[in-house]
């Protein structure tokens, strides 16, 4: 088992977490009728919720949006907000990174997707209303600004 991904937080920290990401939403809202992972195409994952709401996010997108705690960690310390992408690199000798693919998509029970990147990382679970909640259709992305 890794230990990727664990990190001990106050109970503060961990309040301030839960309402930053937890925006209750009805039940139909995060209760998927159809989800479509376009894998073999490489373009990425479409959702179509039980209230008729339609979600879509490619796969780089929710790789910069890992939910996993280093992942958010990180994001915290360098101030990005969820599918955001880190900064290029300055080295005009880094090594080329093949765009985000998943290798393998798991169910989570009946309540979220995991993802294994081609870069390795496998620790974050997209569950139902975390997708939800940072969907990028052009109603929901303005209302969280």
């Amino acid at each position: 088992m890794s230990h990727e991904g664990i990190r001990f937080i106050s109970a503060e920290e961990a309040a301030q977490a839960a309402a930053q990401e937890d925006v209750r939403l009805p039940a139909e809202a995060v209760t998927p009728l159809k989800v479509r992972v376009k894998k073999s195409e490489g373009s990425g994952v479409e959702i179509d919720w039980r209230d008729g709401h339609k979600s879509a996010w490619d796969f780089r997108w929710l790789r910069d949006a890992c939910p996993c705690a280093t992942c958010n960690a990180e994001r915290e310390t360098t101030g990005r907000a969820p599918g955001e992408p880190k900064p290029k690199s300055q080295d005009p000798f880094a090594l080329y990174q093949a765009p985000p693919r998943p290798d393998e998509v798991t169910p989570v029970g009946k309540y979220a997707l995991s993802f294994k990147w081609n870069d390795g990382h496998q620790s974050g679970i997209y569950s139902w209303s975390y997708l939800r909640n940072v969907c990028q259709c052009a109603i929901c992305r303005p209302t969280r600004s």
